[in-house]
C-alpha cells in the first residue's frame, strides 16, 4: 500500500510522461505540481512507489516511469474521466448523426473515435441471434444482373449484385421478390436459409434458375449477417507512438489483424452500457498485445443487446480522454440505435 501523497505524486508522474514522453524526476515533479514540501520528500515517496513497483527507472540516474501496474493504479484511481468540449460533443452528435443505417453509423463510429483520439479505433457490431429479416428487396439492373438486398430488424443493410445464366424480366422478379418476402420476413435469420431453400421448387421453372441463384446469395447474406465481426480505423495511429513498442510495431499489427483475438479480448473485458474499462500492457499478454492498452465501453444495439467499441494504443496513452470520448461515442451510439 501507498500513501495518500505518493498516490497523487503517481498521478503526476503518468499524466507528465504521457504528455512528454520524458522519464519524469523529483525536481520536475516539485515545480510543476504545488504539493507544498520539498524535492527530498518526492524522492522518498517515490522511493515507495518504486518498491510497490509502480514505476521504475529506464536508465541510471534518470526520472521515473510507470510501470503496467502503476498505470493500473492510476486508472483504478481515476476520479473522472477528462470531460470532452462541447466542441467535440457536437461532432459527435452531427457526424454519427448523419448515418443512413447501420454499416454507415458503424464505419463512421470508428473514424470518429479514432480521430478524437489519436488510437487504433474498433467496434463491434451487434450479434445477430435474435435479429430478424425485415425486407428483401430484389433491383433488377439489367436482363442479367440484379441487385439482392437484405434488410434486418435491426438496421443492417447486406445487399450484392449477382449474374444470372438466363435473362429475367420484372415479372419474374416481382413474382420471386413476393414469394421470398412472404416466406423470410419475420423469421430468425438462423430460421431463414431452411425456408430459403424451400422456395425454388415452389416456382414455374422457368423462375427456378433464377430463384436458385437468389436464394444462394441470400443464404450467403445471412450467414455474413450472423458472425460476429470488427470494424477497424487509424491504425496508422501507431505509428505516431512507435518508439513506445519496445519490440517493434509488427507484433501489434499482426496481433490486431486477428479479428478473433480481438473479439475474445473485447469478451472477457467487464464492460456493460455505462462502464468503461481497461486492459493495461501485460495483461494483454495472452493476446500478443502486452505492448498495448484498450480502452472498451458497451453500447446498446437496437435489440437491447450489448456490444462493444473502444481504442487501442501504447500504455503510454491519455487514458483519461480515451475513457471519455469512447464513453460518449457509446452513449450517443446507444440512443442514435435506439431510436432507429
Amino acid at each position: 500500500m501507498v500513501s495518500e501523497r505518493s498516490l497523487e505524486v503517481l498521478k503526476a508522474i503518468v499524466r507528465d510522461y504521457v504528455a512528454s514522453r520524458e522519464p519524469v524526476g523529483s525536481k520536475t515533479i516539485v515545480e510543476r505540481h504545488a504539493f507544498g514540501v520539498s524535492a527530498a520528500t518526492i524522492r522518498n515517496d517515490m522511493a515507495q512507489l518504486e518498491d510497490e513497483q509502480l514505476i521504475i527507472a529506464p536508465h541510471t540516474s534518470s526520472g521515473r516511469v510507470p510501470t503496467d501496474k502503476g498505470y493500473r493504479v492510476f486508472v483504478d484511481h481515476l476520479a473522472a474521466a477528462r470531460p470532452l468540449s462541447g466542441a467535440q460533443r457536437q461532432a459527435i452528435e452531427t457526424f454519427l448523426g448523419a448515418s443512413n443505417d447501420l454499416d454507415d453509423v458503424l464505419t463512421r463510429t470508428v473514424r470518429l473515435l479514432s480521430q478524437l483520439t489519436n488510437q487504433v479505433a474498433l467496434v463491434q457490431y451487434p450479434t445477430m441471434g435474435h435479429a430478424r429479416v425485415q425486407h428483401v428487396e430484389l433491383v433488377r439492373l439489367a436482363d442479367t444482373r440484379l441487385m439482392v438486398v437484405l434488410i434486418t430488424d435491426t438496421a443492417r443493410v447486406e445487399q450484392r449484385v449477382i449474374e444470372t445464366d438466363v435473362p429475367f424480366d420484372e415479372s419474374a422478379l416481382s413474382e420471386l421478390r413476393t414469394l421470398v418476402n412472404g416466406a423470410t420476413v419475420g423469421l430468425l435469420l438462423q430460421d431463414a436459409p431452411r425456408a430459403l431453400r424451400e422456395i425454388p421448387v415452389q416456382l414455374r421453372p422457368a423462375v427456378q434458375p433464377l430463384a436458385g441463384v437468389v436464394v444462394a446469395s441470400l443464404i450467403e447474406q445471412v450467414a455474413a449477417n450472423r458472425q460476429d465481426r470488427l470494424l477497424m480505423a487509424g491504425a496508422a495511429n501507431l505509428a505516431k507512438s512507435e518508439q513506445d513498442f519496445s519490440g517493434g510495431l509488427f507484433p501489434v499489427l499482426e496481433a490486431i489483424e486477428e479479428q478473433v483475438t480481438l473479439l475474445r479480448l473485447f469478451g472477457e473485458m467487464q464492460v456493460d452500457d455505462i462502464a468503461v474499462a481497461a486492459s493495461i500492457g501485460r495483461e494483454n499478454a495472452e493476446y500478443g498485445l502486452d505492448a498495448t492498452s484498450i480502452v472498451a465501453g458497451g453500447y446498446l444495439a437496437a435489440r437491447g443487446e450489448i456490444a462493444r467499441l473502444g481504442v487501442l494504443g501504447p500504455t503510454r496513452m491519455d487514458y483519461g480522454t480515451n475513457m471519455a470520448a469512447v464513453r460518449a461515442v457509446a452513449r450517443y451510439l446507444s440512443r442514435l440505435l435506439g431510436e432507429n
